[in-house]
């Protein structure tokens, strides 16, 4: 079999290579001139009192920020596309395509744009480069007040990029996208987008550090906002450009190309919504700066993405039943071009809006705190209020990635379970209730008293940790999210369309079957991981790290709360996973983890030795018990509050045991009430030929 060459194009057909340059033109140039009509409304290329870089870096520093954030949202987009987006051929059909119908009337898949969306990825990130290493150039500039051409230029950037945190920063972003540009032209499976993906994620967080309020008070929050907003943005962004640019390469794959996208762009969309709200109220900090130019900037910005909200809406509702069952030619693509260049426009818009408000000082001061306290000088927040039983219930920090995820888990959670109440399935109301008190305790632990505590106070750090790694995971694994999503998720199936693409269900399996995820997995290594990571956390720099910058905090909640999971999921979960032990072995593995468990809570509680002494002991506090007592009282909170957890798994185990050995028993009675009771009548003829040849036996 062969591929049927496409019929040339008429004059009624759209011209791709005219579509794609001039929406790349719209994209960049909407952009770039939103960029400068915001420098000139807020006054932010008026010449400095002191220093004046010049009018080019003035000028140029917005507009190349919103190129190079456009390079970098195109780079992301595209890998998107390649991770779970565009249909991909099996193996076994490259290069045997038709366009004769598959099996069950559906189309089978073109694949071209899975390939495509790699080359585009590779192409984008060496622009991402380029523009990376102006944009770091314009920014010393900028901040030096010299301009690029003086003498001692290159001597001071070198020092920038070296010892400054800020010219350390961008020189890794610049880094990275180089990195991005050769892996993207090198990967060629899914898995192998996802780890470059993961790259320009980090890119956007390192990027996330350079914005407003770096400073003040409200930083961690400001960041993780920054950062949810940035990647929010740039897949939702980038992966429009990107099927916009492959848009000739799809063929028959542009409609459920482009229903994959809406769901994403969904997702996107709140994101950038809730991100773009957290953002507004720090960095504004109250009605009086909306009247700043700062605020008008803002208001503009929220004003573009109402409207792009709604063209997002009107895309999902109008244009996805359009494409369904049509190529890249003909009405339904032109349809796709019109709307896809409006959206993009606005989307260049209020990138370059967010470039401008980049350039301009925000009502809040972005300084350091001006006489900082102990507590200031070492966390970088205030001393909280001494902890009440009232006060941890009221008291908030808030940590925007954590809590959108907490929320997005629940939401996705009871979207499925209705997905199978629609088809007719039924799904226990107890599980769905574990998942939601589960996500509704993280909620709570990340972003409420123990978090706000958990920062000046270790026994508080200690509820924090028993809490994540201990009482979490096992509702998470009673919830059973693993079976639920497999159940409810469609398969992207080869046998069907011949698409070898991964969506959400196939990703789920691709990492439970894993070596690495049935590794840890594993219900000993998951045991060992558990207890162990305790001792290497809290007795290295680990413990440090986790203290005192947001990634080690991130990396903390993420690990212990994955280790409680596998190591519950072990034990008493439903979930797929790898091979469990008897339940003999699992009572055993279970009393031992309990012993290492409490050896450790007696160490804390007898040790004399405060850890990371540097942060707990130059609090200035002056409520509460001192820093080795309160050190001993967390090693009270782990030996008594994590022992009662442990507690409740060793009786899940022994009822899981007892239910499955009334399942054993019902099994065989009804195997008996068959067939017979095959193995007693073999035991009873056994004893018989035994006797038999007793009694024939010479004596």
């Amino acid at each position: 079999m062969t591929v049927r060459e496409a019929p040339p194009a008429t004059d009624t057909d759209h011209n791709p290579r005219v579509g794609v340059g001039g929406l790349l033109a719209l994209l960049a140039g909407s952009g770039a001139l939103l960029a400068v009509l915001g420098v000139w409304m807020s006054g932010a290329a008026v010449p400095g009192f002191l220093r004046d870089p010049g009018a080019v870096v003035r000028w140029g520093l917005p507009v190349v920020t919103t190129l190079t954030e456009l390079a970098g949202s195109l780079t992301l987009g595209a890998l998107v596309l390649a991770i779970g987006v565009l249909p991909r051929r099996a193996a076994a059909a490259v290069g045997t395509a038709t366009s004769r119908p598959a099996r069950g009337g559906v189309s089978p898949v073109v694949g071209d744009g899975y390939a495509r969306s790699l080359v585009l990825a590779g192409v984008s990130a060496a622009v991402w480069t380029v523009l990376s290493m102006v944009h770091l150039v314009l920014t010393y500039a900028s901040v030096s007040g010299r301009p690029p051409d003086s003498a001692t230029f290159g001597e001071e950037l070198g020092v920038f990029v070296t010892q400054i945190d800020l010219g350390r920063t961008l020189i890794l972003v610049t880094t990275l996208a180089a990195v991005v540009t050769a892996l993207a032209l090198l990967v060629a499976t899914p898995t192998g987008a996802a780890w470059t993906a993961v790259l320009v994620v980090v890119a956007l967080w390192q990027q996330a550090q350079t914005g407003h309020a770096a400073g003040s008070a409200s930083h961690d929050l400001a960041t993780t906002s920054m950062f949810v907003h940035l990647v929010g943005a740039a897949v939702w962004i980038g992966a429009l450009a990107a099927l916009a640019v492959l848009l000739s390469r799809l063929g028959a794959d542009l409609g459920p190309a482009v229903a994959r996208y809406s769901v994403i762009a969904g997702w996107c969309f709140a994101a950038v919504a809730v991100s773009g709200l957290v953002n507004a109220v720090v960095r504004v900090g109250g009605m009086d700066g909306m009247a700043s130019r700062y605020g008008v900037l803002v208001i503009v910005k929220a004003v573009l993405f109402g409207a792009l909200g709604l063209l997002g809406l009107w895309h999902r509702r109008r244009v996805i039943p359009a494409l369904a069952g049509v190529d890249t030619r003909g009405a339904g693509a032109r349809l796709f071009w019109r709307l896809v260049a409006v959206e993009l426009a606005v989307m260049g818009a209020v990138s370059g809006v967010a470039a401008a408000l980049g350039s301009t000082s925000p009502p809040v001061p972005d300084e350091p705190i001006g006489n900082p306290t102990p507590a200031e000088i070492v966390t970088g927040h205030a001393l909280p209020p001494e902890p009440t039983p009232l006060r941890w219930l009221t008291e908030w920090r808030w940590d925007l990635m954590f809590a959108f995820a907490a929320v997005a888990g629940i939401v996705v959670y009871l979207a499925w379970v209705r997905r199978l109440r629609k088809r007719g399935d039924t799904w226990p109301m107890s599980r769905t209730l574990m998942w939601v008190a589960g996500l509704v305790i993280f909620f709570w632990t990340t972003s409420g008293g123990p978090a706000m505590y958990g920062h000046v106070l270790f026994s508080a750090h200690m509820v924090q940790h028993m809490i994540l790694a201990m009482v979490i995971p096992i509702l998470l694994a009673l919830a059973a999210p693993v079976t639920l999503a497999l159940r409810a998720l469609p398969s992207r199936s080869v046998s069907l369309r011949g698409d070898a693409s991964r969506g959400p269900r196939e990703w789920i399996l691709v990492l439970v079957h894993s070596r690495l995820g049935q590794f840890f997995a594993n219900p000993i290594v998951a045991a060992v991981n558990f207890a162990g990571s305790m001792i290497v956390f809290y007795y290295t720099n680990a413990f440090e790290w986790a203290l005192t910058s947001s990634v080690g905090h991130i990396v903390m909640v993420v690990h212990f709360s994955l280790a409680g999971y596998l190591f519950a999921n072990g034990l008493i979960g439903v979930d797929p996973g790898p091979k469990r032990p008897p339940y003999p072995q699992r009572i055993l593995v279970l009393f031992g983890t309990m012993a290492f468990h409490a050896f450790f809570g007696v160490t804390l509680l007898n040790g004399e030795s405060l850890l990371v002494a540097d942060y707990f002991g130059l609090l200035g506090r002056e409520w509460g018990p001192s820093a080795i007592a309160d050190q001993q009282k967390g090693g009270g909170v782990a030996w008594g509050i994590g022992e009662l957890p442990t507690l409740a798994l060793a009786v899940g185990v022994a009822v899981s045991w007892a239910r499955d050995d009334e399942r054993v028993a019902r099994r065989r009675d009804r195997k008996v009430d068959r067939d017979g009771d095959v193995e007693m009548d073999e035991y009873n003829a056994m004893l018989a030929r035994m006797s038999d040849r007793d009694g024939a036996a010479p004596h």
